[in-house]
């Protein structure tokens, strides 16, 4: 896999930086033009291909032609909301719910993750007569004003009533998370904060990618429910069989929600998302307020999620996650072995965080050396990320159609970058 020179993208660069606000963000250092994708492909305006190992939304692939021609077909038929008598928002529920614990059985649809988030908190402190809430440190759930305070990634204050507990790195690792929710519902009850829920994204994708052992959540959701509070598993980057083996990361640790949350994976990218509850919440939750989301559960979104789950079926795309992902695990953890830049190799399925180390051959450590693996493997052509409090761990999260000789392409590019000098 070659190095290819940059291209000058300079005039769209300058009509972007004219026309679109500051606030948007462009990945790696020669940015790329991309103008058509298909499978684990993505292609930029020269026709040359990247293998895209970080993009978790198509979760299908890109392009999938029967998720394409599932949405354009109703597209061509009919596009409303729920308020009237319709059969795909209630085959899209029924389908989703046969992939939870048969304790979950109301489905509340909506068009983002943000909004499915922002939907389970305001549950949350409609039920419980809570306003308290447990995220991680260093956590992302959406862009909501609410959602802001409760994602400390972006930087900002933490919104009132909201505690944060270390990651599962933090002192004693995934073990200990457990007590460190224990200990701060003590720490909220001498504050006079009664609580509403604990909110975790259940591989804890920007905390720096924490799976194992399994069942190590279990714990503090125990300490959470029994305090009277809920849990929200946040499934919008560990869902729909993102980790192999199961549906949902909280599947993995044997616990039963409150609520579940999903996002845009649910429809392959179009704009269709999702809460999942036990019914008694929705039923407290309705005789007090009343929620409608325009065009959440809309007949084309319906449509693309319910192609999304029939080609994880038919495709049988969990257990592929699984092989491949393990693949890729232990060709990772071999390339620990012969280059000491790699640290730690985490994750499950086919989200798979490898967090690095100061790298001899580069001579540089901690978020900038990920940066300049994340821009060489660019260069090479396979695009990751980066994640991480100390953004030190390179986050690998392809679609679900990415296979073996995929991974043997990524594990080659990587192992090029480590040994390259700055």
């Amino acid at each position: 896999m070659t190095t290819a020179p940059p291209v000058d993208r300079s005039a769209i660069l300058a009509r972007r930086a004219r026309v679109l606000s500051p606030t948007y963000r462009l990945f790696y250092e020669q940015p790329l033009q991309l103008v058509r994708a298909e499978g684990v492909w993505m292609y930029d305006e020269r026709g040359r291909a990247f293998l895209d190992a970080y993009n978790n939304v198509p979760v299908v692939g890109h392009c999938h032609p029967y998720v394409v021609d599932a949405l354009t077909r109703q597209a061509r038929t009919l596009n409303t909301h729920t308020r009237y008598l319709a059969e795909l928002p209630l085959q899209l529920a029924e389908e989703l719910l046969a992939t939870m614990p048969p304790e979950l059985g109301n489905v509340v649809f909506t068009c983002t993750g943000s909004e499915a988030n922002d939907l389970a908190v305001r549950v949350s402190k409609a039920v419980t007569g809570g306003t308290g809430f447990i995220i991680t440190d260093f956590s992302y759930h959406g862009v909501t004003d609410v959602l802001s305070g409760m994602s400390p990634e972006d930087g900002g204050p933490l919104g009132p009533g909201v505690y944060a507990v270390p990651a599962p790195a933090g002192a004693g690792g995934p073990e200990a998370f457990g007590e460190h929710v224990r200990a701060c519902l003590e720490r909220m009850r001498a504050d006079g904060v009664s609580l509403a829920a604990l909110l975790t994204d259940t591989i804890f994708s920007s905390d720096g990618v924490y799976a194992d052992p399994k069942g190590f959540l279990a714990e503090a959701v125990r300490h959470v429910q029994a305090a009277g509070g809920l849990f929200i598993a946040d499934e919008v980057q560990p869902g729909f069989g993102r980790l192999g083996e199961t549906m949902g990361g909280f599947q993995r640790h044997r616990v039963v929600p409150d609520r579940v949350t999903m996002g845009k994976p649910m429809g392959n990218g179009h704009p269709v998302a999702a809460v999942v509850a036990r019914p008694e919440v929705f039923a407290r939750f309705a005789k007090r307020r009343h929620y409608f989301n325009t065009y959440g559960g809309n007949s084309v979104s319906c449509a693309a999620a319910l192609a999304v789950l029939r080609v994880i079926r038919e495709e049988n795309l969990l257990e592929s996650a699984r092989r491949t992902g393990e693949h890729l695990k232990r060709g990772l953890q071999a390339l620990a072995e012969r280059n000491p830049a790699i640290g730690e190799v985490r994750g499950a399925g086919l989200f798979l965080g490898v967090e690095l180390r100061p790298n001899p051959a580069s001579g540089l450590a901690g978020s900038a050396e990920t940066k300049r693996v994340v821009n060489g493997m660019c260069r090479r052509g396979v695009l990751v990320g980066s994640t991480g409090r100390h953004g030190d761990v390179l986050k690998i999260r392809s679609p679900l159609t990415f296979e073996t000789q995929h991974a043997d392409l990524l594990l080659e590019a990587l192992e090029q970058t480590l040994k390259e000098k700055e």
